[in-house]
């Protein structure tokens, strides 16, 4: 997947980020309220008082090289209502600016028919803008904004407004030449211009590295630097908050009348039910979870001048201020210690399995272990 791919699919996550929520049912009150994330309403309904807004603004750091172009993909929803019900379901809209930077600042106008019956007509504005930095350091400050410019006479409702509004909106920000730098991990010259630059309801993730890179996303949702798609994700679930795992079992345990409903609300709830109900059972298995965080590092530790590693058993002495309370009924408890692993600071954990746990094995051939830091084990026997 290269970086505009990866974007897109972070993008999609984003797009559909709480468009329907479990238990996926028009009926349910978590679903009576809709799009929460990136909406720009018509600026006729748009006030602070009520936290809704008919613009978004994001800046970052440029390091661009001559002729360098600014490659913008405006991303968003539309809502379209559904004849048999009150339910509004969503069109998709990807709109392409293809802006050189010497001909910046620019303000392009777009818009997005409607029918006038099922969708409304949208209109808007993006404007961008670079302004050079401060400095012996080169580097430009790139200002982008998105306008909803919609006419409509405003009668208060939300639900109303939404139908006008830029659903779920953000920006993928590409340059075909030089790259943009990391807004959380800065070089250090760069640290006061990145203080400087103002968000608003727009977050400027790097996509593809973490300090440097030709692709941005300007996203409604706070993301660290280069987000990406768990690889055990089967597919959407428009709950970025919550475990896949849970939201799959709790999806199967629907009833068959609830299922129903939940099909008949919206085409993607028809699309999650049917593949929750022929999910296989290895698939369900991969979704209890992925150790991403953490590496294989030397192959012992030692332990009050006791060499630990593979094989090695050790009596369990377990830190019960702060750790999980179930560890409590473990201390005293022997275990053999499987693998010797680093997390991403560099801080060292054994990983065992419990002697006397009948599943021991088979925790072991999963790769499911219990995990303590050194100062939690008491050796029994020196590692051969």
């Amino acid at each position: 997947m290269n970086v505009l791919e990866q974007a897109r699919a972070v993008g999609d996550a984003v797009l559909y980020e709480g468009y329907l929520l479990y238990p996926y049912r028009a009926s349910a009150g978590k679903n009576r309220v809709r799009w929460q994330w990136g909406v720009l309403v018509p600026p006729s309904y748009a006030s602070a008082e009520i936290g809704e807004y008919a613009s978004a603004r994001v800046e970052c750091l440029l390091e661009p090289l001559a002729h360098t172009i600014l490659h913008v993909k405006l991303r968003f929803l539309q809502a379209r209502r559904r004849l048999d019900s009150t339910w509004d379901e969503a069109v998709e809209h990807e709109i392409d600016f293809e802006l050189p930077l010497a001909e910046l600042p620019a303000e392009t106008p777009f818009s997005v028919p409607g029918d006038g019956q099922r969708t409304q007509e949208l209109s808007g504005v993006l404007t961008a803008r670079v302004d050079p930095l401060d400095g012996p350091f080169g580097g430009t400050r790139l200002r982008v904004e998105v306008h909803n410019t919609t006419s409509w006479h405003s009668d208060g409702i939300r639900r109303h407004a939404l139908r006008h509004a830029l659903l779920a909106a953000h920006l993928v920000l590409s340059v075909d030449t030089g790259h943009f730098l990391s807004m959380l991990d800065p070089p250090e010259w760069a640290k006061p211009a990145v203080e400087a630059c103002r968000q608003e309801r727009l977050w400027p993730a790097l996509i593809g590295d973490t300090s440097r890179s030709t692709v941005m996303l300007a996203s409604p949702i706070i993301l660290y630097d280069d987000p990406a798609i768990a690889p055990e994700s089967p597919g959407d679930l428009f709950d970025g908050t919550e475990i896949d795992e849970i939201l799959t079992l709790r999806t199967m345990a629907l009833t068959d009348e609830e299922k129903r409903e939940a099909r008949a609300t919206d085409p993607r709830a028809a699309a999650i039910v049917d593949r929750v109900d022929a999910m296989p059972p290895e698939l369900l298995d991969r979704l209890h979870g992925a150790i991403r965080s953490v590496r294989p590092v030397e192959p012992s530790v030692t332990v009050a001048g006791v060499r630990v590693a593979e094989g090695s058993r050790v009596r369990l002495r377990p830190n019960l201020r702060g750790a999980d309370a179930q560890d409590m009924f473990l201390t005293g408890k022997t275990a053999t210690v499987r693998v010797i692993l680093s997390d991403v600071d560099g801080v060292t954990y054994v990983a065992v399995t419990v002697d006397d746990d009948p599943a021991a094995d088979l925790q072991h051939a999963h790769g499911r272990y219990r995990y303590f830091s050194p100062d939690e084990i008491e050796p029994l026997e020196v590692a051969e």
